[in-house]
């Protein structure tokens, strides 16, 4: 079988391979093994993290509280999103809330969760405030979109609200919701993982990640980024089968 080396295959292959060089040739200046681990002994000690006593509960903990945060920001954000879109009162009123979440920096509010929650609740808030906005924006623009001839052709024979809701306009911001839930999980993902490691819960990559980072166990702080740039991944993967799911109707 030929390679087509025009392929993104092929490509996205060479930039992995051109990471991983630069990354070995790094860690081979004189020094560099205590600050940049090589990439053979950082797989090992990611290899070493699958056979931990207590992996799964660690895994599993930081992936419902990412999920816990993702099904509220999803029903908060269509359910607003909605009523925005087809209330241009209420679009007002919740434009400014909108605006200063998203302008607020995480670690401030890190910072006051820690005040106000307990340390497992710490990530699920954060995530809740990262996500939110995303879907909820993403609707609002989706129900935008939607050609007003439809609508109003729909008011003028008296079609239900409710009617015009499920027929009209959720089909047509089905591709905005899953590019704001794409988006709102990509940044809330990394927002749980930080908050984890200021509220330091019990179970959570987080924690395990700022502990490591306090006896410099470097390779072990990279080997649990890895792990969570693929369970990221694999979140990308499932939204995007989602997708491919909700919008087999149109082809």
């Amino acid at each position: 079988m030929k390679i087509s080396f025009t392929g993104k295959r092929f490509w996205s292959i060479v930039s992995v391979i051109s990471i991983l060089a630069v990354w070995k040739l790094l860690s081979l200046l004189p020094g560099s093994d205590f600050v940049l681990p090589s990439p053979e002994k950082t797989l090992v000690t990611t290899l070493r993290l699958f056979g931990e006593k207590g992996f799964l509960a660690v895994v599993g903990t930081t992936v419902l509280r990412s999920l816990a945060g993702f099904a509220i920001s999803i029903v908060l954000g269509i359910s607003l999103g909605v009523l925005a879109g087809t209330h241009s009162r209420f679009n007002a009123f919740l434009q400014p809330i909108l605006v200063t979440i998203r302008s607020i920096p995480v670690i401030a509010l890190i910072l006051l969760a820690l005040i106000w929650f307990n340390p497992g609740s710490v990530p699920v808030f954060i995530a809740i405030l990262t996500m939110f906005p995303f879907i909820c924006i993403n609707v609002i623009d989706g129900i935008k979109s939607v050609d007003r001839d439809l609508t109003e052709m729909a008011s003028f024979y008296r079609v239900s609200r409710t009617r015009i809701i499920r027929e009209l306009y959720i089909p047509g911001i089905m591709p905005f919701i899953i590019s704001g839930a794409s988006s709102a999980m990509g940044i809330g993902w990394r927002a749980i993982i930080t908050g984890e490691v200021l509220s330091q819960p019990r179970y959570g990559i987080g924690t395990l990640m700022q502990g490591a980072q306090t006896f410099l166990n470097v390779d072990a702080v990279i080997a649990w980024t890895i792990v969570a740039v693929v369970i990221s991944f694999a979140f990308e993967r499932i939204i995007r089968w989602g997708e491919h799911q909700l919008t087999a109707w149109k082809f």
